[in-house]
């Protein structure tokens, strides 16, 4: 018959194994931070661009004339009216660049329409449309930025 051991762990085997198991679990505590910091950062981008792709579709898709006004809530009043005045977003005044901002759910939205030559919107031939979504991100402020071109569909004239 062999003898058996009877003794068990000692102390410092305990310490050693709970010690390691600690940096273990710490570890992968600290990698799911991580990892849900980076999902949140990964879906205010989404909603970024999904609101900087919805104002351009608007944009896009209103009628010439209602272009410097914008319905946010859809509830079929206007909400912001575009402005070239110099004043919040817009850089400066009577240069042709109409812009609109709005503030939803951590995200500013900012969007301009700029003309090709000054004058009321009627006089246009076309008009660049831009929407920059900015919101904080792990490294600092984060943008999105996307614009289009669209024309003016009863523009007769020369350029």
């Amino acid at each position: 018959m062999m003898p058996t051991d009877d003794r068990g762990f000692s102390l410092v085997e305990a310490v050693v194994a709970m010690s390691i198991s600690m940096v273990v679990v710490m570890g992968g505590m600290a990698a799911l931070h991580v990892s849900a910091r980076l999902t949140q950062e990964g879906v205010m981008k989404t909603r970024a661009l999904s609101l900087a792709q919805g104002r351009l579709e608007a944009k896009r898709s209103v009628r010439w004339e209602a272009m410097l006004q914008d319905d946010l809530d859809h509830d079929g009043r206007t909400d912001v009216v575009m402005a070239d005045d110099g004043q919040g977003a817009d850089v400066s005044a009577e240069d042709g660049v109409y812009t609109g901002q709005w503030a939803h759910d951590g995200i500013t939205l900012n969007w301009t329409v700029a003309m090709d030559r000054r004058g009321p919107l009627a006089a246009a031939g076309f008009v660049t449309i831009r929407a920059v979504a900015s919101y904080p991100g792990l490294g600092g402020p984060q943008i999105v930025e996307l614009g289009t071109v669209r024309a003016n569909p009863t523009f007769a004239g020369m350029r």
